[in-house]
């Protein structure tokens, strides 16, 4: 393999491994913001629509302060706000590893984020988290 060769692997590989690194970036920005400015505090952040409509929790209710409580080191908070949150991180940080792997190894993204069994599975769990968390005796659920 010649010189140039090998340096236009190099540049596709770095330009592959851009956009894993933009979602990075956008994290730690989200993560410094929401830390920065807490959402306890009235008037910083919109109510969720769900919530305001209806009165009822939606899957996502709670995720701003578990994301506050994550940016202070307080998983234990983060927990009680949001569980469903706190358990899809390591999922997320080990989509996003493959994917930095895939870029710095040169093979092309998948098209497809997993098995469509996975997602049904867990459009599956966050349906039933969604009602449970509203029922009474899934108050524990609730932010």
């Amino acid at each position: 393999m010649t010189f140039a060769a090998t340096e236009q692997s190099g540049k596709r590989r770095l330009k592959a491994l851009l956009p894993p690194l933009g979602v990075a970036a956008l994290t730690g920005a989200v993560f410094t913001v929401v830390g920065m400015v807490d959402p306890n505090e009235p008037g910083h952040y919109p109510t969720c629509p769900f919530l305001w409509l209806t009165g009822l929790y939606c899957p996502g209710c709670g995720t701003l302060r578990t994301i506050h409580a994550l940016a202070h080191l307080d998983p234990v908070a983060a927990l009680g706000l949001n569980p469903l949150a706190v358990a899809m991180i390591p999922f997320l940080v080990f989509w996003w590893g493959r994917w930095v792997v895939r870029a710095l190894q040169g093979r092309p993204r998948r098209t497809t984020l997993a098995h469509p069994a996975w997602l049904w599975a867990f459009l599956a769990i966050v349906m039933v988290y969604w009602v449970v968390r509203n029922l009474p005796f899934g108050a524990f659920l609730a932010p």
